[in-house]
């Protein structure tokens, strides 16, 4: 069983639709001890970083989770499910995350220039929030990541994106007037900038690749801990 964690915020029940669709058992769920039983974690959301970080607080989520990852229980985060992982976001104001990954979520900044004949945009005029479809070049493949051809496109919504400290967990990049990293992976966690989610057939054979994550992994542990017991 894989919980979706329900603190207040995001498409919860679209990608609890998604899941189910791939055939994937799931529970949406803002009980620790649900969480802590349960084979994987998702963390969805769209918002602002600091109310995120203050709901899962309240109902006290956040101890949770960090020992789950820490136990090495696969994870998914989507979104702010991927900011929340990092030391610390700049929105309204310095907020601390999870720390998970050194690093921090910054905005998207393209600023007007004046050029003698007027002004322009850096980034081409691009807007913000970066709203629709773009894509994802692959640095490093998750299994959720299997059936995915590289460059292929996802649904983003976001203003803000993550600057790990360490190069080496980044899985996936995007351009949007900069090149940012648009997917991590490291060990049991994988986490995207982009919404499976919302981004149709290519978004439901993440879900489907992370249900299998999760199979596999627990499958892994059974085995071990069979060969121990011998």
């Amino acid at each position: 069983m894989i919980a979706i964690v329900d603190y207040g915020m995001g498409n919860i029940r679209s990608v609890e639709k998604g899941f189910i669709k791939v055939g994937a058992d799931v529970i949406v769920t803002s009980e620790p001890k649900v969480i802590s039983d349960a084979k994987g974690i998702v963390l969805p959301g769209v918002g602002a970083f600091k109310d995120c970080m203050k709901n899962l607080d309240d109902l006290r989520l956040l101890d949770t989770i960090i020992k789950e990852l820490q136990k090495g229980k696969p994870y998914l985060g989507i979104c702010l499910g991927l900011q929340i992982l990092f030391t610390e976001s700049e929105e309204f104001g310095i907020c601390k995350g999870l720390n998970v990954f050194n690093g921090k979520v910054v905005k998207f900044k393209f600023d007007t220039q004046n050029t003698g004949h007027g002004s322009r945009v850096t980034g081409h005029g691009l807007k913000i929030p970066h709203m629709g479809w773009n894509t994802v070049k692959s640095v490093r493949k998750p299994p959720v990541f299997d059936l995915i051809k590289d460059n292929s496109y996802f649904y983003f919504v976001h203003s803000y994106y993550v600057v790990p400290d360490d190069k080496d967990i980044i899985a996936g990049v995007t351009e949007y007037g900069i090149e940012f990293t648009s997917m991590v992976w490291k060990d049991n966690v994988v986490a995207t900038q982009f919404h499976p989610e919302k981004s149709q057939e290519l978004g439901l054979r993440i879900l489907k690749g992370f249900k299998k994550f999760v199979h596999d992994h627990n499958g892994n542990q059974a085995k071990q801990a069979w060969l121990q017991s011998l």
